[in-house]
């Protein structure tokens, strides 16, 4: 722990935008991983995804909790094994679909919160992103405008933030964020069905893809099916020194400096 240095908590699923924004929470304070399993389909594989990532950061510690509720509500495609994982649409994000978790984040900041008043933490992250996916109601930045009054009026001091850095972020800017921080980006997972290999069609993994491919990058975890998005690595590299910052010009990290 370097001296001087605040507390932060993580929520840290073990996908890739949960890893980048672990990785900028580390970048400035000690950082305490929490992560929530919930009888999602692949809560294994996302465990081991998250315990890699904040291992690989230099995480202070990991708090693994189990959450029963939204396996024995059902309602979701991810907890729900009477409802099939569809395969992605034309259109991304039109509409909020089958595999939206009933107002989860909720329950994932309300640990957090309570977590970081014990450990003295003034900061809770969450890698939520609006821009480029599933339409989720609990990643809209009014989300977390409404729970952070909420902070304010129901804990001991009212003054932890809670900190979305990527929500308003794309995800090929995410990416590219990811690979300047050095984010250990192969250690994550994001497909809503398989555990060994992704399965390279449903919606998350199709976003995850693209995101990659925009950011002229191949992702490098294993897919059962791969579209074909990325093309050769010639090809590859040219996108990726058409993306990269001018010389003399600060990264995308540069934004994320504290201020405060």
């Amino acid at each position: 722990m370097l001296a001087g240095r605040e507390r932060a908590v993580v929520c840290l699923s073990g996908g890739m935008d949960s890893c980048v924004c672990a990785a900028l929470a580390a970048q400035e304070y000690d950082a305490y991983a929490l992560h929530c399993g919930y009888g999602q389909r692949t809560e294994e594989r996302e465990l081991r995804a998250a315990r890699g990532v904040a291992q690989a950061l230099g995480f202070r510690d990991f708090l693994h909790l189990r959450l029963d509720l939204f396996r024995r509500i059902g309602g979701s495609a991810l907890t729900d094994k009477s409802i099939d994982v569809p395969e992605a649409g034309a259109e991304i994000g039109a509409e909020i679909p089958v595999t939206y978790v009933p107002f989860r984040n909720a329950h994932f900041l309300s640990a957090a919160v309570s977590w970081a008043e014990v450990l003295g933490a003034r900061s809770v992250f969450i890698g939520a992103v609006e821009q480029d996916s599933s339409g989720y109601p609990d990643c809209r930045p009014a989300y977390y405008e409404a729970f952070q009054e909420l902070i304010r009026a129901g804990t001991r001091e009212g003054d932890i933030i809670v900190r979305t850095p990527l929500i308003h972020m794309h995800k090929k800017e995410i990416v590219a964020l990811g690979l300047e921080l050095t984010a250990p980006l192969d250690l994550t997972w994001s497909c809503y069905s398989g555990s060994e290999e992704a399965c390279g069609v449903c919606e998350s993994c199709v976003l995850r893809l693209r995101s990659f491919e925009q950011a002229g990058v191949k992702d490098p975890i294993r897919y059962a099916v791969r579209p074909d998005l990325v093309r050769d690595g010639e090809k590859i590299q040219e996108r990726a020194e058409a993306m990269s910052s001018p010389v003399g010009e600060p990264g995308l990290a540069a934004r994320f400096r504290r201020e405060d």
